[in-house]
């Protein structure tokens, strides 16, 4: 699904572009995992001031209230000036005086909502347990060390549910690890500050250069442009299980943590 590197490229290739654009139509197509929350029409005239990320949503401030978008596990969006007809995966058009914004979900898990405000209890439902912000000046080592020793867990299913630090995903938890050189099985709590620290470095970097290269394009991701991200080219261990570290060459392992796949490297990872 898109990470937050693939979200926030997402927001970079369109905020610009929609920026104090009025609303001119709203139209949805099949139900996504929630409902709007308000009768499109009401939209209408408004303006989008901003587009804010928290997490893996994208906020559109309004200037009544705010959209909440999701791309759910295989989502995209498209803003353009002329677009065709919408498809059957195409489930909203945000028509705009600026263009529409296009999400294009084929399995249906994104989500668009609209919220009075930051306040309202859907917005608290589901931003309200999410961690803080990795590429954020609130990350810091000590905070993110002191809220790994209340964890008993594995440090890799830790780091994927979003309430220590928000949005490193299954592919950037296990660059991020790999870069730290720590084994994804190893207990949160038994993190010294050190390896804390190291993790703490690897995963801001590895979230930022994803970012800069336009994130990972596994499948069908691509920006509001219609662009491909280009980071997959440089996974060190994921998607890798069987092929050579590009450190050391022993051979890439796999493991399921959480129902999810991990990659890691049995040499350079220390348990």
């Amino acid at each position: 699904m898109p990470e937050l590197p693939e979200v926030e490229v997402t927001r970079q290739s369109f905020a610009h572009r929609i920026a104090g654009a009025q609303i001119l139509a709203l139209r949805l197509g099949k139900p996504l995992r929630w409902p709007l929350g308000v009768e499109p029409q009401s939209l209408v005239g408004l303006r989008v001031l901003q587009v804010d990320r928290r997490g893996k949503y994208l906020l559109l401030q309004l200037t009544e209230g705010l959209l909440l978008l999701h791309l759910g596990m295989s989502g995209s969006l498209q803003f353009a000036q002329n677009l065709p007809a919408a498809g059957v995966h195409d489930h909203m058009d945000l028509v705009t005086s600026q263009g529409t914004l296009r999400l294009h979900d084929p399995r249906r898990f994104g989500a668009v909502v609209w919220a009075p405000d930051m306040d309202a209890p859907i917005v608290h439902k589901l931003l309200g347990r999410l961690g803080v912000e990795p590429l954020g000046d609130a990350f810091t080592a000590h905070a993110f060390r002191q809220a790994l020793r209340k964890r008993r867990a594995p440090i890799k299913p830790v780091l994927l549910a979003g309430e220590v630090v928000v949005g490193v995903g299954n592919i950037y938890a296990s660059e991020a690890l790999f870069a730290a050189g720590i084994r994804p099985t190893v207990r949160a709590d038994r993190l010294s500050m050190p390896r804390a620290t190291r993790l703490h470095a690897a995963i801001r970097d590895v979230l930022s250069r994803a970012v800069a290269a336009g994130g990972s394009s596994m499948r069908d991701f691509v920006n509001a442009h219609g662009q491909a991200g280009h980071f997959q080219q440089s996974w060190a261990v994921y998607g890798r299980a069987g092929q050579p570290c590009r450190v050391c060459a022993t051979p890439v392992r796999t493991l399921v943590q959480g129902q999810r796949s991990t990659f890691y490297c049995p040499q350079c990872q220390k348990p």
